[in-house]
């Protein structure tokens, strides 16, 4: 654990909560299902690349699937 691993972790935790937060409010099924995962995904991931990686996913997922 160092970090590098830490402020990205909370940096996509904060994310998730926005995106988490926002879907709620406007009953949007992808912001609130890509808020989870970003709150939930770095408990599973140990390299910090594949946690960027991963991460930026989930982050611009929402701007390109409409449901």
């Amino acid at each position: 654990m160092d970090s590098s691993f830490l402020l990205v972790t909370v940096l996509f935790g904060s994310l998730g909560l926005g995106y988490f937060v926002y879907g709620k409010k406007q009953n949007a099924i992808v912001p609130l299902v890509c808020g989870v995962a970003l709150m939930v995904f770095p408990y599973f991931v140990s390299n910090v690349i594949l946690l960027i990686a991963i991460g930026l996913i989930f982050t611009v997922l929402p701007f390109f699937v409409r449901i």
